[in-house]
């Protein structure tokens, strides 16, 4: 099996973090760079995972918000403000008192599932993800971190689904794009629909993205063997350990 980088997760982790944190009932299309791994001869499930979970920056505009109660928006920025002082208890706390309150805010949601996902909670962060998209189905990012989350428990056909319904909501989302790829990739065994969207992939990707275009000169090279196979069906059982 192709060994795992050795990537520090936990800081890309908070990063992340900063994706969700801006948005509260999130009802606009957002696009989010995903930042490039240390170069690679082929994607790993430490170099997916980094990928995933690491967007470059903090989105360059904030999403549209729907109009809330001062109140409501007053309690949402301290939770954040927690949230971001690595207070993740009381945030978590806070968060639930408002989705109580208020089940129709996806951002609240799903800023319940990051934190739960960042703790390794990962059957939690589905069901907090899965109602955040549930109260904000137009919103491309949380289908995008739900993808992540299913991806993690091993639900792979799930996490296709919800990548996929975040690329029909914005066709140029390149995160959700390369996630895709890296689905298929490494755990859906279909490398010309990974080397599709790792080429879709760095058409979205301004700067490039060293990692990614070695990993699709990889695919364009690779040819079936009885290991890659062996590799697919490990994978598929939901044994690989990121």
């Amino acid at each position: 099996m192709r060994s795992a980088e050795r990537l520090t997760r936990a800081a890309m982790r908070a990063i992340a973090m900063a994706t969700l944190m801006a948005t509260l009932a999130g009802c606009a299309t957002q696009k989010s760079a995903v930042s490039a791994a240390p170069p690679a001869a082929s994607a790993s499930a430490a170099t997916a995972d980094a990928h995933e979970a690491a967007p470059a920056t903090a989105p360059a505009a904030l999403l549209r918000l729907m109009p809330v109660a001062a109140e409501v928006q007053a309690q949402f920025e301290r939770a954040l403000q927690a949230q971001r002082a690595g207070r993740t208890d009381e945030a978590e706390r806070a968060l639930r008192t408002l989705a109580q309150a208020h089940p129709e805010l996806g951002g609240v949601h799903a800023n319940i599932g990051l934190i739960q996902r960042a703790a390794g909670r990962t059957e939690e962060a589905v069901a907090a993800l899965e109602r955040a998209v549930q109260a904000s189905p137009r919103q491309p990012l949380y289908f995008n971190e739900l993808g992540i989350a299913y991806r993690l428990s091993g639900q792979f056909a799930k996490a296709r689904e919800a990548y996929e319904r975040a690329l029909e909501l914005d066709p140029a989302y390149a995160a959700a794009t390369l996630n895709l790829g890296i689905l298929y990739d490494l755990y859906l065994g279909d490398g010309a629909k990974a080397l599709d969207l790792y080429d879709r992939y760095l058409t979205l990707a301004p700067k490039g993205d060293v990692a990614v275009t070695k990993w699709a000169a990889d695919l364009r090279q690779r040819k079936p063997s009885p290991q890659s196979a062996i590799n697919v069906q490990v994978a598929k059982g939901g044994k690989e350990t990121p």
